[in-house]
């Protein structure tokens, strides 16, 4: 197939004059690439349009650092033609999957070739919208999927240590359990009179009623280790005994009223105390495990406004603090201060609450982002101004650029190196908070970045 006849049947070079695509095709310099050869580089200018006259392109975007796949094109077909038009960078990567032969003709012939052809400068503008728009589609759901899954390790962190947890306290707990079973039979065999069996429930009593009543460390440390020095003496296990009899403060007078109470039956009295003090104290370890894990669906459920309406009225400071939860994993692990200063007087918004959080989780990240890992300070504050809710969260990190600032909202632009972002976090909460009739601003210089974000209070939206 000639080129001419390879132009012909694309859709780019229909109803062009003859003798202008014969001309431009003459000047058509033939290419190959061999599977993963680049075609074009994200981020990098173009110095070519190209026609892919046989072989498959797969194109990509580096989102978070990983390379995202985005679509894949077979020939014959063209790339190239939206930016060379726009003069912006390609917003994706496009890739050989197979060996690929290619026409091209370097930016300056194909801009002649336009203006000479309006056939063909038509079609190429008709297409830069659905083409960008594909794009722009696609690589905002490959956003919001890289920060889903971003949240969601962090979450699988989080649940990990209670969940890990709450299975060591459940086998313990069951260890302490069988030890109590097997010190009742040892009571029975023994034959404690009932008079002293109930002496030795009035003891186990008191010591479960102190037990967590609070010393210092260095107390109880001393406590334990006289206590181990006493059993030892009566013949009993101190190094395995003492640490649960000691955090219920007995004394030695305590120890010599259970001897007198169980007397051969001693050593099944204390392993009996011990093991009810050890199962109280994995009890509410337990507790505390479970509750974490509540705490945490929870967050989520209230973070992704799961099981309720798409639009309601809500607290932005609820919708603030299960974003902090959700994100709890990143501040806790950076030398990050966190300060609320929210006023809890404010009337609710009418939004949807998932797509609000998204805006919260975006700026925070940002936030957070802007430390890269030396430590500040970031401080959330809710005030009213006028029928409007205002959030503003702010960070005193190094500051944005007075030159970056007026392009902070546009779409794919970032100030992150290439792959460590996709520049469109601040567009997507633009596009949230107007589209709840809102507004969002941002002001900066060194030490004092503030992101506005001003939102109809409920039934003044209009």
């Amino acid at each position: 197939m000639t080129t001419l006849e390879v132009l012909e049947g694309l859709d780019l070079f229909e109803g062009v004059e003859r003798t202008l695509l014969e001309d431009f095709a003459a000047r058509a310099v033939p290419d190959r690439l061999g599977v993963g050869d680049e075609l074009f580089t994200e981020g990098r200018p173009l110095e070519r349009f190209s026609v892919v006259v046989s072989g498959r392109i797969e194109w990509s975007r580096c989102i978070n650092g990983v390379d995202v796949i985005l679509s894949q094109r077979e020939g014959p077909t063209y790339a190239g033609a939206s930016n060379v038009l726009t003069g912006d960078p390609p917003v994706a990567s496009g890739r050989a999957v197979t060996d690929v032969e290619l026409l091209t003709w370097d930016v300056p012939t194909f801009r002649a070739f336009l203006r000479e052809a309006p056939a063909a400068m038509k079609t190429a503008l008709r297409l830069i919208a659905p083409i960008a728009q594909a794009a722009d589609a696609l690589v905002r759901q490959q956003e919001k999927l890289a920060a889903l899954g971003t949240l969601s390790a962090g979450l699988a962190h989080e649940l990990n240590n209670p969940a890990a947890a709450a299975r060591r306290t459940a086998s313990e707990l069951g260890e302490a359990l069988a030890t109590l079973q097997d010190t009742v039979h040892r009571f029975v065999s023994t034959g404690v009179e009932r008079e002293d069996a109930g002496r030795l429930v009035e003891l186990q009593q008191a010591a479960l009623a102190r037990a967590g009543e609070g010393e210092s460390s260095v107390a109880a440390a001393d406590r334990e280790d006289r206590l181990a020095g006493l059993l030892d003496d009566i013949g009993q296990e101190g190094w395995r005994l003492a640490e649960p009899l000691a955090r219920a403060c007995v004394d030695e007078a305590w120890l010599e009223q259970v001897q007198t109470a169980a007397g051969p039956a001693t050593g099944a009295a204390l392993e009996w105390v011990a093991a009810s003090l050890t199962a109280q104290t994995l009890v509410g370890e337990l507790h505390e495990s479970t509750a974490r894990i509540s705490e945490l669906v929870a967050a989520i459920k209230d973070y992704t406004h799961m099981d309720r309406a798409a639009v309601e009225d809500i607290d932005v400071h609820a919708g603030l603090d299960s974003t902090l939860t959700m994100l709890k994993y990143r501040i806790k692990h950076e030398p990050v201060k966190l300060e609320r200063n929210y006023d809890r007087s404010l009337p609710p918004v009418t939004v949807h609450g998932s797509e609000l959080n998204q805006v919260w989780t975006n700026l925070l990240t940002n936030a957070l982002d802007a430390f890269n890992g030396g430590g500040g300070t970031i401080t959330i504050t809710t005030r009213a101004a006028g029928d409007d809710v205002v959030v503003e969260i702010a960070d005193d990190g190094p500051g944005i650029p007075a030159d970056v600032q007026p392009r902070i909202f546009d779409p794919f632009y970032t100030t992150k190196q290439v792959g460590d972002g996709t520049g469109l976090g601040l567009d997507i909460a633009r596009r949230i908070v107007v589209g709840h009739r809102g507004a969002i601003s941002v002001r900066s210089q060194p030490g004092d970045t503030v992101f506005s974000v001003s939102v109809p209070a409920a039934g003044k939206g209009g």
